[in-house]
């Protein structure tokens, strides 16, 4: 059984989550402050954590970069009442896996869990390859022309999604789908900042602007 971890500090919240996750299946663990959420989703003790921001002592934002500084590489789903575009960001940048706003349903929580615990299937590629750029998708590493690149998991998700398709043009709402997996403001500017982020990593001309319909992996 998949072990998850909880880091919020409202007991109702927790509770409504960890009742449902027990419901089907998972083991579960609480706590309620930051200090202690980065002991315990540090000590590899647990499969996925589900985080709040607004934690006390340590907010979610510090656990995030904590873990990420050690490399730790537990799935991490944050949770928080925070709905700016920069929060956001500053979340997924600092190595957040999913974002969910509150409130939410506990449905859609299970599905982000699940996904994010699921482990390739028989078959399914696992290294995806285009114009010099590669991704190990069960090592989460990521190399240009040889040489590897340090991108955050949200970077990571973003570069997978162009490299499943090469030389197409994706709309931003194409791609806030796949990435985000849920929808933004339309007027959000989260895809082109993170566009900006992969082009200084990958090259500035790995991907292609195409005016009023949105950006294309640069494969030649």
């Amino acid at each position: 059984m998949s072990r998850v971890l909880i880091a919020e500090d409202e007991p109702r919240i927790a509770a409504f989550i960890e009742k449902g996750l027990k419901a089907n299946g998972f083991v579960t663990a609480v706590v309620g402050d930051g200090l202690s959420a980065l002991d315990r989703a540090r000590s590899g003790d647990f499969d996925l954590v589900v985080l709040d921001i607004g934690l006390p002592v340590l907010d979610g934002f510090a656990v995030l970069r904590g873990l990420r500084a050690e490399r730790c590489p537990v799935p991490v789903i944050v949770l928080t009442a925070r709905d700016s575009v920069q929060d956001t960001v500053a979340g997924l940048e600092g190595g957040a896996d999913d974002y969910m706003a509150k409130p939410f349903r506990f449905e859609e929580l299970l599905a982000r869990v699940r996904l994010r615990l699921a482990g390739p299937r028989d078959g399914e590629v696992t290294v995806l390859t285009a114009g010099g750029l590669s991704l190990d998708l069960r090592t989460r590493r990521a190399s240009v022309g040889g040489r590897s690149v340090d991108l955050s998991a949200r970077e990571f998700a973003l570069a997978e999604t162009f490299l499943r398709h090469p030389g197409q043009v994706l709309a931003r709402e194409q791609l806030l789908s796949h990435v985000w997996g849920y929808d933004f403001d339309p007027g959000s500017n989260v895809v082109d900042v993170y566009v900006r982020y992969l082009r200084k990593k990958l090259g500035a001309d790995r991907i292609e602007t195409v005016r009023g319909m949105g950006y294309r992996l640069v494969t030649a």
